[in-house]
């Protein structure tokens, strides 16, 4: 829908929802959002708007006339949570597509997680920390590197002037600094902030979780791009263990029946979660182990030293994932790989779980 500018309320002023330019166009299922032309329109479609259209009518609509203020600190505490809902959803959706690559479309929802945030906790709050490193990011990926320092240089003001910042913030801080100075291609610096983003995140999660392995992900990619292949590749092993020691968990949730002993080679039914102590990965952490371990993946299987050890374990973690991702045909497909490359591997310690696991997929397949 067009909107003619003159129609708005005086003092008024529609705004592109991406790049704040004056609006012309409006969201006709909302009628709550605006855009400077068609294009800014889509983008912002794609990237989050589908996902909260509606979730915005409330928040930007005038509220109801209440009578009560019982009734209206309910209201206001239902409108508050709406914008935590956005927040949290819009950043998850940002992580997700910035995994899969997607940069430009990780854009508009790392802006609705950071205008949320704003709304809720102010504009100097630690709590912005995290929208401004996925816009960052999004920016190093896209090869804007002024315009990521930018982002960048305002989330290490906020946090410095935060002493009692988090760890979990703190280290998200460093694996963005991480990644600005190897994209600028000032490795050693860009080491020493992948190793305090490893150190903070340990600190939190402990030494074997994944969210230590994105750190040591991109330390090894730093020494192999140095041609430093020996310590990348202990990196990379470091990385697939910790992914097949998560994905193991996962895989033996999914498929344990508390009611029905173990008997047979294969169990399929699916239990609560909470009978394994593990919880499931969200649609970012997906995204993120389907990137990570096939980027190692490729390298083990093109290494001119083949080793069929970390091929195997490799395409294990891989066709496990593939699993919970309900993707059996890639489940399967990397599970015989893992079953061929174990085979030239003399008394593999995985190879029955192997064989095991292909007889899962293979059931739940048919």
């Amino acid at each position: 829908m067009t909107v003619n500018p003159l129609s708005s309320p005086k003092g008024i002023k529609l705004l592109c929802e991406l790049c704040q330019s004056p609006a012309f166009i409006r969201c006709t299922k909302c009628r709550v959002s605006y855009y400077c032309d068609v294009a800014h329109q889509k983008t912002d479609w794609v990237g989050i708007h589908e996902k909260i259209c509606q979730l915005l009518i409330p928040l930007r609509t005038p509220s109801p006339f209440l009578s009560s203020i019982k009734e209206r600190h309910h209201y206001e505490e239902q409108l508050l949570q709406r914008q935590k809902h956005i927040v949290e959803l819009a950043y998850t959706v940002a992580q997700k597509l910035l995994f899969e690559g997607k940069h430009e479309e990780a854009i508009p929802a790392a802006l609705q997680s950071l205008r949320f945030s704003i709304d809720i906790h102010g504009l100097n709050s630690v709590q912005l920390v995290p929208s401004l490193l996925l816009l960052a990011e999004a920016n190093i990926g896209l090869g804007h590197l002024v315009q990521a320092e930018e982002y960048l240089s305002r989330a290490q003001w906020t946090v410095l002037k935060t002493p009692d910042c988090d760890y979990i913030i703190r280290h998200k801080l460093y694996r963005n600094l991480g990644l600005l100075y190897a994209a600028k291609g000032d490795f050693e610096e860009s080491l020493l902030h992948f190793a305090n983003d490893v150190y903070y995140a340990s600190e939190v999660f402990g030494t074997g979780d994944i969210h230590i392995s994105g750190g040591y992900f991109h330390m090894a990619n730093v020494f192999f791009r140095q041609n430093k292949m020996s310590i990348a590749d202990s990196l990379y092993t470091e990385v697939t263990d910790i992914w097949h020691s998560c994905l193991s968990k996962l895989v033996k949730a999914r498929s344990y029946s508390p009611e029905k002993p173990v008997e047979n080679e294969v169990t399929f039914q699916r239990t609560e979660i909470s009978a394994m102590n593990v919880e499931w990965l969200d649609e970012a952490q997906e995204a993120e182990a389907v990137q990570v371990l096939n980027v190692i993946f490729d390298i083990r299987e093109q290494d001119a030293k083949q080793e069929p050890i970390k091929v195997a374990k490799i395409a294990h973690a891989l066709s496990m994932l593939y699993y919970l991702l309900r993707d059996l045909p890639k489940a399967s497909e990397f599970g015989e790989k893992a079953q061929t490359a174990s085979k030239l591997v003399p008394k593999y310690g995985d190879a029955e779980t192997i064989e095991k696991f292909l007889k899962l997929v293979k059931l739940e397949s048919e």
